[in-house]
């Protein structure tokens, strides 16, 4: 496509139009190497008016871009394809902010802002942005839009849907929707900033965002505990409300097997527990508030109940954070152990129990020495079941059987009427997956937005619907 790339130079700079097999590279796989592809070239646009230059020009020449921020994703939603036909939009040079309005409790950003910065920029004017992830330091908010993001405070403030008041967004033939409206109300017919999110870039390009900000919670209260069984730790959820109510911000959840893992890569276990499943819980509120007497008056009742066997309290912010370590370790160290086929699933917390008790012997019987590295959020039904390779299984024999060990979780999943992505999205990994678990009139629906808004299919295809 060489007229295509000249007009690209010629729009946004020739030394941001990329196409030397050394440059592209960082941008051809994700973070895992799981997913790996060709592209194009790597377009690396500084501007909203650049980005729908970039658009159209792609759009005119008929070539299909992959939108991509961070890429610190786990479905390969930002990767493209291996035929070196589509160009990777790197939106890794749209890092202002906009602007902050404290009183009004907003912050404006654009989509390659990473999510710590928003996180110290909200810090900076006494305010709080919610989402926290392990990846913050690296991920960008734009990708958080795009797959819709969880974290470790979905109990208590939402995903990245909720957070989310307003978007500017360069459409599939390069106009720009400006939807920046930084109101709480707004009744003027169909939403069409909630459509963009969790869209992973199949609608359209998400180039900055008007976010909502919270009051800060500088006192906090954080505890490390060990649990009799996943049921235990579901009915924990409600008694813990019962003592915190909306200072109940973190309920995680961690398995021996993965917390075996963090300890052998060097980190400490506060406790000599035997126990085969542990717990990480937090309360948070404005400073002065009571939330660690709240914390001791619970954690008292949830072992006399029987729900927790055994506690160990952060008594300083260094405590804190080793506590939280163990949590935020856990995918990092499974790594030492090779390939990992990973799954996002979310069940109704009442059945949290049903796939861990059920999964695991069917998971044996297909293939015997299967390792379940299995951890998530309690408090929204979110489990990653992980799964590792027995020892003696080469990686790659392991890696090829994906489809069938993913099928068996996604079928238990779906009995129970859950989710098989919950906060990491589809992209190309899961979207054929996700398609046969939902009805026909669903997946149409999807197609007819897909089709309305990017008639030409051009916009990260083969995400989140398989190509036809």
């Amino acid at each position: 496509m060489p007229d295509l790339l000249t007009d690209l130079r010629d729009a946004i700079g020739s030394e941001h139009v990329l196409t030397e097999a050394a440059d592209v590279e960082a941008y051809a796989a994700d973070w895992r190497g799981a997913y790996r592809g060709t592209p194009l070239a790597v377009v690396r646009p500084s501007s909203t008016a650049e980005v729908s230059a970039v658009v159209r020009l792609a759009h005119d020449a008929g070539v299909a871009i992959v939108p991509q921020g961070g890429n610190t994703g786990m479905c390969g939603g930002a990767i493209p394809s291996g035929d070196g036909s589509q160009i990777v939009l790197s939106l890794g040079r749209l890092r202002r902010i906009r602007a902050v309005d404290a009183p009004g409790g907003t912050i404006t950003v654009e989509a390659g802002v990473v999510l710590a910065d928003v996180q110290a920029a909200a810090a900076s004017v006494d305010r709080l942005f919610p989402l926290s992830l392990g990846s913050e330091g690296s991920c960008t908010v734009g990708g958080n839009i795009a797959t819709n993001a969880g974290g470790t405070a979905v109990l208590r403030y939402g995903m990245m849907r909720a957070q989310v008041l307003g978007l500017e967004v360069v459409l599939p033939d390069g106009r720009v929707w400006d939807g920046l409206r930084s109101l709480r109300k707004d009744n003027t017919g169909y939403d069409l900033t909630q459509l963009f999110i969790g869209a992973e870039g199949t609608l359209g390009v998400v180039t900055a965002a008007v976010l909502t900000l919270h009051p800060a919670t500088p006192a906090r209260a954080t505890a490390w505990v060990a649990l009799p069984s996943v049921a235990a730790a579901a009915s924990l959820l409600p008694l813990l409300r019962e003592y915190a109510a909306e200072r109940l911000t973190t309920r995680e959840l961690v398995s021996r097997p993965a917390l075996e893992l963090v300890v052998d890569a060097g980190l400490q276990d506060p406790l000599s527990s035997d126990a085969s499943w542990f717990g990480l819980i937090e309360l948070a509120g404005p400073a002065g508030s009571s939330v660690d007497v709240d914390l001791e008056r619970a954690l008292g009742a949830a072992i006399e109940l029987g729900l927790v066997l055994d506690a160990a309290v952060a008594g300083s912010p260094a405590q804190r954070t080793g506590l939280w370590a163990l949590r935020e370790r856990v995918s990092e160290a499974q790594e030492s152990l090779g390939p990992t086929i990973k799954h996002d699933v979310s069940v109704p917390i009442t059945s949290l129990s049903s796939p861990v008790d059920q999964l695991a012997p069917v998971l044996e019987a297909a293939l015997p020495g299967i390792r379940p590295i299995i951890y998530g959020h309690v408090g929204d039904g979110n489990l990653h079941y992980n799964l590792s390779r027995p020892v003696s299984l080469p990686g790659d024999d392991f890696v090829a059987r994906t489809e069938s060990l993913s099928r068996i979780v996604h079928d238990a999943t779906a009995a129970l009427g859950g989710s098989i992505s919950a906060e990491h999205g589809l992209g190309s990994g899961k979207a054929a997956a996700a398609s046969a678990y939902k009805s026909e009139v669903e997946v149409d629906l999807m197609r007819a937005v897909k089709a309305a808004l990017d008639p030409a299919g051009l916009m990260n295809p083969g995400k989140v619907l398989p190509l036809q």
